[in-house]
């Protein structure tokens, strides 16, 4: 049992339980987790200035640069200005395609903070000292820690919140957004392929067909745990 299983115990519904540890490439999903961490977060000048570094070191493991064309393609042709409002609008604004992971689980609730938690423990556990900038189940923040700090602890945190990130992955797909390309990549370094649909994540995460989807949308990330009736 990892160090999140044992803070929270087995996973509850809208997360999956977690496999023993094994990865045959574990410099694949380390690149992988970092520079998916960088493409993630907010674009800034230095971003743009370092996608040539990002895009040899993903070749080095065996990742084309077209796999990751239509971000670093987004981030290179637009105007500095309009990408950064385009960002805060769609990760920061909007709960649409939230990069909190636990959001997808617990929506606004008092578990979350107890999963919140949970996470801050596992950084600390490892000597991380997290600051107030940033939750700590932000994506880019966990991807780092995987790349960088835990492969193993990084990889629970990451796969018992598989669903929340396959539904990312989903959410921006439909919407088109070049950030998908990224998330992809990410869910590319887990156990198993990723589901085709919401319905396959639901069923993932250990629900049935929605049932209680009364006054949401039909990609509200509070569908997860609503459906389930774990409150």
């Amino acid at each position: 049992m990892g160090l999140l299983s044992t803070l929270l115990g087995k996973a509850t519904k809208g997360t999956v339980d977690v496999p023993e540890y094994r990865d045959r490439h574990p410099q694949r999903s380390a690149v992988i987790r970092q520079a998916a961490a960088v493409l993630l977060g907010y674009p800034d000048r230095e971003l743009i200035d370092e996608l040539p570094v990002l895009e040899e070191a993903l070749a080095e493991v065996g990742v084309a640069p077209s796999a990751v064309e239509p971000l670093t393609r987004w981030l290179r042709d637009s105007d500095l200005n309009e990408i950064q409002g385009e960002y805060v609008q769609e990760y920061d604004l909007s709960r649409r395609h939230s990069l909190h992971l636990t959001y997808w689980t617990d929506g606004d609730t008092r578990r979350r903070g107890e999963a919140l938690s949970a996470f801050k423990q596992v950084y600390r556990a490892h000597g991380c000292v997290f600051g107030d900038e940033e939750l700590p189940d932000h994506l880019p923040v966990v991807l780092e820690f995987a790349a960088r700090v835990s492969p193993q602890d990084g990889f629970e945190l990451l796969q018992r919140y598989r669903p929340s990130l396959e539904l990312l992955r989903l959410a921006l797909v439909r919407d088109n957004l070049p950030h998908a390309c990224a998330v992809e990549l990410v869910c590319s370094t887990l156990p198993g392929p990723s589901p085709e649909d919401e319905t396959a994540v639901a069923r993932m995460a250990g629900y049935g067909p929605p049932t209680e989807s009364v006054g949401l949308d039909a990609y509200d990330p509070r569908l997860l745990p609503m459906t389930g009736g774990n409150q």
